[in-house]
């Protein structure tokens, strides 16, 4: 039995039941064979073992009042997985479907993806189960003092920096910060996405989708192409593909569907991108009120999605952006896409893409950007947050935008020179896998065994 196969097999034992974060493991894992038989170190310093097993977990009960003063209780979880190379860094997702596996899944994969941005951040992730919607505002509040009452102990400026994920905006920080500060009696850069008015940084709303099309833009013009003019798809109507949306406007792409809960919009001749935002940041109504103002918009209500599959990757486009969650890409649907004539898959959402779609994209021979790569604009942002936090500082907006898409033009260098070095140009998959790990390889070997 090979090393890495010996590795999966211990790694299902020691965490049984934890499907997303063994889909994870085994994508890193299996890319990264070649570069484990090659540097022996790595597997005699027990390198891969050490980093499956999170410095830390802390799961925690959140005890909470409704509107009509009853108890709620939900399940709270913080996995600091590596703080090699700097504080833990990784959001909070507030979600029904959040269990220990997909925090786990999370936490690992941003270990890798802080590590391709250069800067010095370790890897964590947290949430809970709760789910924000349908809640008024005073819950949500009291959720996330009650959150924050047990999470603060466990966090600081240089310890751990949590950000926003699914369920967590601009609203949910502000109530975390807000109960951070009463219980430490200190203002600091402990959480990030915070309002540009106390300490957020501006560009931090518009980060991981602008640097997700930055990303793509740097694929395409790796072969001779660009943006301009191209048909894409979206998925999701939350911050990441919103500012996906945006972005792609403006450099003259033509982003033509997006989706939520509810259902799948399309709009051929190309979406209105300030009335959906003004639909779903601004009055937090269901995509199919678009059609109020654009009737040759065709909405597609989950209820009739053919065998539970989202329309969204199946319109021909050239480009393809999943950005709503995990998995929600299958095999079929990477089919539909490269038979539709897509040239570029670039993913702002984490793991999006099943195995089976990845393989497909690979054999198919397109452009593919791993989110671990390709949405790493947001957490690049929140670390230029907590720069001018540290330097009582605010940066202009378009200093932070400069960075940003300098820092997603060296993600791609990185990862395309990485895989080129390996003899397999363009696979991206093997280059940012590869290139994450040996930055935190390499640094947990010299700091020495802890």
């Amino acid at each position: 039995m090979d090393y890495v196969t010996r590795t999966l097999d211990g790694l299902r034992r020691s965490s049984p039941g934890q499907g997303e974060f063994y889909q994870a493991v085994e994508e890193v894992l299996e890319v990264l064979a070649p570069v484990l038989d090659a540097d022996r170190r790595y597997q005699d310093e027990a390198v891969v073992e050490r980093l499956l097993e999170p410095e830390r977990q802390i799961f925690f009960r959140i005890a909470w009042l409704d509107d009509q003063g009853r108890v709620r209780v939900n399940k709270g979880y913080r996995v600091q997985f590596s703080s090699t190379l700097g504080p833990y860094k990784g959001g909070l997702r507030f979600h029904p479907s959040v269990n220990a596996g997909i925090i786990k899944f999370l936490g690992f994969e941003q270990i890798f993806k802080n590590a391709l941005t250069g800067l010095p951040l370790g890897g964590a992730k947290g949430g809970s189960d709760f789910d924000p919607k349908g809640c008024s505002q005073g819950e949500i509040m009291r959720f996330c003092q009650a959150f924050m009452t047990e999470l603060h102990r466990h966090i600081g400026a240089t310890i751990d920096v949590p950000a926003g994920d699914i369920g967590v905006g601009q609203r949910e920080i502000g109530y975390l910060y807000g109960q951070y500060r009463r219980l430490n009696g200190r203002f600091e850069g402990v959480l990030t996405g915070k309002a540009a008015g106390w300490g957020g940084s501006l560009g931090r709303r518009e980060a991981t989708g602008y640097g997700c099309v930055y990303f793509a833009e740097n694929m395409l013009a790796e072969r001779g192409d660009t943006l301009a003019g191209k048909r894409c798809l979206v998925s999701g109507a939350g911050n990441v593909a919103l500012y996906t949306l945006e972005k792609l406007t403006q450099l003259g792409a033509r982003p033509i569907s997006c989706s939520d809960s509810s259902g799948t919009l399309i709009h051929r001749a190309g979406l209105d991108v300030a009335l959906l935002k003004d639909i779903k940041e601004r009055r937090r109504l269901p995509l199919r009120d678009y059609l109020d103002c654009h009737t040759d918009a065709t909405f597609i209500p989950v209820a009739d999605y053919t065998a539970g599959r989202s329309p969204v990757w199946h319109e021909p486009a050239e480009l393809a952006f999943p950005c709503a969650t995990q998995n929600e890409l299958t095999g079929v649907d990477a089919e539909a896409l490269v038979a539709n004539g897509v040239v570029g898959v670039c993913e702002g959402a984490n793991m999006p893409s099943t195995r089976e779609a990845v393989s497909c994209f690979l054999r198919a021979g397109i452009d593919y950007g791993p989110g671990k790569a390709a949405n790493a604009g947001g957490v690049a942002v929140s670390q230029l947050e907590m720069q001018q936090n540290a330097a009582m500082a605010r940066w202009p907006a378009e200093k932070v935008d400069q960075t940003l898409r300098a820092i997603m033009r060296d993600i791609h260098r990185r990862a395309s020179a990485t895989a080129e070095e390996f003899g397999a140009p363009g696979n991206l998959v093997l280059g940012a896998n590869v290139a994450g790990f040996r930055r935190v390889a390499d640094a947990m070997i010299e700091q020495g065994v802890f």
